[in-house]
Order: structure tokens, then sequence, then C-alpha cells
């Protein structure tokens, strides 16, 4: 195992003995942060996704700047589909779109195998770059999209309300659906793997959209994907995260994928949770993302009530329940953070004595 200045989020993830609770935020490296905006005034998104010293820079600000135990690299979960061959573009103020998305075997010919040395070398030059830099200060994470997620995207075009064109999919062609996640499952395990073999000390995979599915669909068309690439990137100290937002039926199934953390969103509990899954994986959360437009008194008190839903002992990351949001005021993510560090200890002190 590397070694490494602050190993708190491995350990944790692991269910190792931890000092205090290790503290890390989805989207930590974003709009949010002046310093980032900074750099995206001088390059437009996907160019800083793929210029690996832009991507390495912006990933290590909220090391300096927040004080976050643990960085993970920036990048975009729709990377894989524009590797496969797909056109992706990004517009201000709308998103991520596919001027030309899948939704008849037709166009799904065109979806080729990924290389990740090759159609996505720029994510693992950054992962490398920012890991001599980071010189073992705290360790990175990885990530990649689910294949459901990735599968709502390539075939709606575009972020949606109903998902209607997926739906449409799934009901209507399964078969081509199944296609459609088995080569996004193989791109996904071959990418996470590469990810790993560059340096990432832990990956995540995000199931944004698993929660639209009814609890059938989800297991039919993410869930059993998601084991499939656990079990593909499976490595011992290597920690695989799954973080499934909206998805409350499916906890004890998600913690048996042989994920080594289980992701929650802030509408779950974590006692609950907890007492649920048992000794099967770790648990990171969960605070609800707009507490951070609190003051810090309001916010200190949220951090004691997620510390004391988990309750004591190991096994415990501190994250938002989704994403930090871009107009959070950065003193309010720094103090979350400090609160975190604070009152965190006496949940761990018999893990230490």
């Amino acid at each position: 195992m590397e070694k490494l200045k602050n190993d708190l989020f491995l350990r944790a993830c692991l269910r190792k003995p931890v000092e205090r609770t290790p503290v890390w935020m989805m989207r930590q490296a974003g709009r949010y942060l002046p310093e980032y905006r900074a750099v995206r005034a001088k390059a437009d998104f996907l160019t800083m996704c793929k210029t690996p010293e832009l991507a390495a820079e912006v990933t290590i600000q909220p090391i300096d700047l927040i004080g976050t135990d643990a960085a993970i690299i920036f990048s975009d979960i729709l990377v894989i589909p524009e590797a496969m061959g797909m056109t992706l573009e990004m517009h201000e103020g709308k998103g991520p779109i596919f001027p030309s998305p899948i939704r008849d075997e037709n166009a799904a010919k065109n979806l080729k195998l990924i290389t990740p040395e090759e159609d996505l070398g720029y994510v693992l030059d950054a992962i490398k770059l920012t890991k001599k830099e980071l010189d073992g200060r705290v360790p990175l994470i990885g990530f990649s999209g689910a294949p459901w997620t990735l599968l709502t995207y390539m075939v709606e075009g575009r972020g949606s309300k109903n998902f209607a064109e997926v739906k449409k999919l799934i009901y209507n062609n399964p078969n081509l659906a199944h296609d459609l996640l088995k080569k996004i499952s193989d791109a996904v395990a071959e990418y996470l793997n590469a990810q790993i073999d560059a340096g990432a000390n832990a990956v995540q995979i995000f199931d944004t959209w698993g929660g639209i599915l009814t609890p059938r669909d989800f297991r039919k068309f993410s869930l059993d994907y998601i084991s499939d690439i656990v079990g593909k990137i499976k490595r011992p100290d290597i920690p695989v995260i799954v973080f499934a937002k909206g998805v409350h039926y499916k906890i004890e199934n998600i913690a048996k994928t042989g994920c080594d953390v289980l992701g929650l969103d802030w509408t779950m509990s974590l006692k609950k949770v907890r007492k649920e899954v048992g000794d099967h994986c770790a648990l990171q959360g969960n605070l609800d993302p707009t507490t951070l437009y609190a003051d810090h008194e309001e916010i200190r008190k949220r951090v004691k009530q997620v510390l004391k839903s988990y309750g004591k002992g190991s096994g415990h990351i501190f994250n938002l329940g989704h994403g930090i949001l871009p107009d959070v005021p950065p003193a309010n993510a720094k103090a979350m953070v400090e609160f975190v560090k604070e009152e965190s200890v006496k949940y761990h002190i018999q893990d230490i004595d």
C-alpha cells in the first residue's frame, strides 16, 4: 500500500481504525471556488478535462483551500461515450449534449470498443501528474459513471426530466438496451482498471439516475452491471465506492455487489442503513448539499447530526449527499470540513485506545 501522509480516507473505506472521520465532497474541484473559475476563464470545460496540467491544478485546489482528506480527479462521466465514438458538446447553461443520440441498432453499430490508454489517455496522464504534485498528501479518487447513467445520456442526448427515450428503449427494445449496457460496462471496467494502474487510490462509480427506475428494473438494467464491474476491478487495498442516488429500495443489494463503500444521498438515514448493511461495507455521506447555504452555527449543528446518525466506530466517510452546488460560499464549505474534523474525534476514541 502506498505510503501517504494522510490515509484516513482509505482506512475508513476499509473499516480500519481512524482518529477522526475523514471528509471530502463530490464536485469539490468545481465552480464554487473562485480559483477554479480563474482557470476556467482560460479554457472551456472539455479542454480542461483533456489538459492534464489544468485538470491536476483544479483537482488539487480543494486540498489546499478547503482541507479535504481526499482528492478526486477532475473529469466528467461523459468522456466514455465520447471515447466510444459519440460527439459530445458542452453548452453553457444547458449542460452536455449528444447531437446524435443512440436510439436504434443502426446508431448502436457506430459505437466502438475503447482502449483507455489511447482513447482516454488524457485522464490517465492527469492522474499521474496529480499524484506527482500531491506528493502523498492525500489519496486520489478516480471515477466513472455507472452503465445505466451513461446509457441515459447516450439515449436521451441531454439531461431529461422524464427520461422518456431511455424508458421507451428498455420497454420496447430491452435486447438493444442490454447490448448497449454490456458494451458500456466493459468500457467502464477497463477505464477504472486503467485509472487504478495510473495511480488512483480508490474509485467511485456514480449512478446518478439509478433512482428513476423501478426496483425490478434497477436490478436488471443497473445493479447487475455495477456488480459485474466491481468484480472486474476489485483489488486489495483499492476501495470501490458505489453511489446510486435515490435508490432506497436496494441498499442491501448494492452493499452485496462487493463494493467497499456505499455512498448515500441526503434522504437516507445513516443509522438505519448501517443497521441494514452491517459489516458488508463502509458508508459515505450524507449532508444535504443545500445545508452549505446556512450560517456556520447551523452547518455545525447539521454536521453533528450526520456524525451522530452514523455513531461510533470506523467505516464512515463524511460527504455531501450529492455534489456541492456552484453558488455555495467557499468559506461555508471550509467551515463544514473543519467542523467534521473537530466534532468527529469523540466517535473514534475507542478505535485508537
